[in-house]
């Protein structure tokens, strides 16, 4: 009975540890698990030995941007989100949802109710309580402490370049001999005046907008994280790979 009430004991001592850790964020990268879900859809989670860096694919249809950093991460240090998705919008319940749209509740309300504005209230609820739940898991695991950066890669398609950015932005770096579809986005105004030095066109966003959008780049900047969006045309590797490059030899 004795040993028995131990193991009891030990084991809640264990939980107890665990959700501590949970709830300050998981920082090194020997306690990251394998995989992390959030909004029903799962993301895979790759490590390179010891770094506060992380990295993440969110939209499925961007298929140049997985690629590369499933190259970049084998290469640099840093734990890399891989969303398991081919397509921009996820399933969530009866609904589809956009990935990139759901990192705060104001956010995920326009996200649910762009394809399903008739929704009853009482769903509607249930489905953004669902989603708080899963986002602060889901952040606390993502998100670098003060000496790592989270950088964030897009493809975009014909129409989105660098100057839909301008009103949005505090400061902008624009290149003539540089595509405007092209560009990064940063939110820490010291990595900002580091990269707007080199050949790529930069944008500073480190002031929140007025309308919350959910994307991810605002709840880093809630969160004091230095954030960065690699943004190129679809199709465009190589120059992709040169940007990250570029990025890591200039911030580190």
């Amino acid at each position: 009975m004795l040993l028995k009430r131990q193991f009891f004991l030990n084991k809640f001592i264990l939980l107890l540890i665990i959700s501590f850790v949970f709830s300050k964020g998981i920082k090194e990268t020997s306690l990251l698990p394998s995989h992390i879900t959030f909004a029903n859809t799962k993301f895979d989670i790759v490590s390179n030995g010891n770094s506060h860096n992380r990295y993440i694919w969110l939209h499925g249809d961007e298929q140049t941007a997985k690629m590369a950093l499933e190259y970049h991460i084998k290469k640099y240090k840093g734990v890399a989100f891989f969303i398991d998705s081919e397509t921009r919008e996820v399933p969530f319940g009866s609904t589809i949802i956009d990935p990139n749209r759901i990192f705060s509740r104001k956010g995920s309300y326009y996200a649910l109710r762009k394809f399903k504005p008739d929704w009853a209230p009482e769903t509607l609820k249930k489905a953004l309580d669902k989603l708080d739940a899963d986002r602060e898991y889901f952040l606390n695991v993502l998100m670098p402490n003060e000496s790592g950066y989270l950088i964030s890669l897009h493809n975009n398609f014909r129409g989105y370049n660098v100057h839909k950015e301008k009103r949005n932005s505090q400061k902008v770096s624009i290149k003539k001999n540089e595509n405007p579809r092209d560009f990064i986005i940063c939110t820490n105004a010291t990595d900002y005046e580091k990269l707007s030095s080199g050949p790529y066109n930069v944008v500073l966003q480190n002031k929140l907008p007025k309308k919350d959008d959910g994307s991810l780049s605002w709840e880093a900047l809630r969160r004091n994280v230095r954030y960065l969006n690699v943004e190129t045309r679809l199709g465009y590797l190589s120059k992709q790979k040169k940007m990250l490059k570029f990025i890591e030899e200039v911030l580190q």
